[in-house]
């Protein structure tokens, strides 16, 4: 009997040791590709959307990127729009076409490794990136608190990070994240998320920093980013409007009702 049962312990730390192994092999394998998960970036050349010119401008490490454009009509303020990972300008374009028709500028900055872009994208990358961007604006002329800030998706890390550090008109977030190791680690609990991932992307310690109008916009269908985080992002922020759109899935931006919802509310606050 004794020997059967050290054959047996033998047989179980044989097989824990071997599930160890692949468990480490699949978390190690995980965060050496984490980036071409997190930024699944479209390669090749995105048809510039109409009624936009393609400009370029300078960013961090000598950079010139790509963005749509199109300038405001008199007295309007603009936009500066970031889109979600796997998107791209045309996608920009759509989410933002409620408040170009209006006379909003709008400037769709496409992100470093996407396109035709030279880089590689990640989240310290995307920050100087739309600092860059917002520095172009403002040698057009257009002062940064003249700029609505709106980020969708992962794009609402950097659009929450210009407004923590720079004076802008107002902040728009949709279908945004509290942070990216949250989110993680919800959709993969059997992962070391807040460990794993490198690109924090921490939305809800920095809101509390933001003095401009903040809108919080989310589907409540949503399953990629749930609504939950919209909920903690509004606690982040008190002064924060938050607006659940029944039923709306992850591709919330570029619903009509959604749209009129940001144009109605920046009527309120943006003068």
């Amino acid at each position: 009997m004794s020997l059967r049962v050290a054959r047996l312990r033998r047989v179980l730390a044989g097989a824990v040791l071997g599930l160890g192994l692949a468990y480490g092999i699949t978390v190690g394998g995980l965060y050496a590709a984490q980036r071409s998960l997190v930024f699944p970036a479209p390669a090749g050349f995105a048809e510039l959307p109409p009624g936009y010119d393609r400009i370029t401008f300078d960013s961090a490490g000598g950079l010139a990127l790509a963005a749509a454009w199109r300038p405001p009509a008199s007295g309007k303020p603009t936009v500066l729009f970031f889109h979600g990972n796997g998107d791209s300008w045309a996608g920009g374009a759509r989410a933002m076409q409620a408040l170009a028709d209006t006379g909003y500028g709008v400037m769709l900055p496409e992100y470093r490794g996407y396109g035709t872009n030279p880089g590689q994208p990640g989240e310290q990358e995307f920050y100087r990136d739309g600092h860059a961007a917002l520095d172009w604006l403002g040698a057009q002329g257009i002062r940064a608190d003249r700029v609505v800030l709106v980020g969708n998706s992962i794009g609402s890390g950097t659009a929450t990070q210009l407004a923590a550090e720079r004076r802008v008109a107002a902040l728009i977030l949709v279908s945004p994240f509290a942070s990216l190791p949250d989110l993680v680690a919800e959709k993969f609990p059997w992962l070391p998320g807040r460990w794993l991932v490198r690109d924090r992307f921490d939305n809800a310690a920095k809101l509390g920093r933001v003095s401009a109008p903040v809108l919080v916009l989310h589907g409540t269908a949503d399953t990629m980013i749930p609504a939950a985080h919209a909920r903690r992002l509004a606690r982040a922020q008190p002064r924060a409007r938050l607006v659940l759109v029944p039923d709306a899935d992850h591709d919330l931006a570029y619903l009509p009702r959604a749209q009129q919802a940001e144009a109605e509310w920046l009527a309120q606050v943006v003068r």
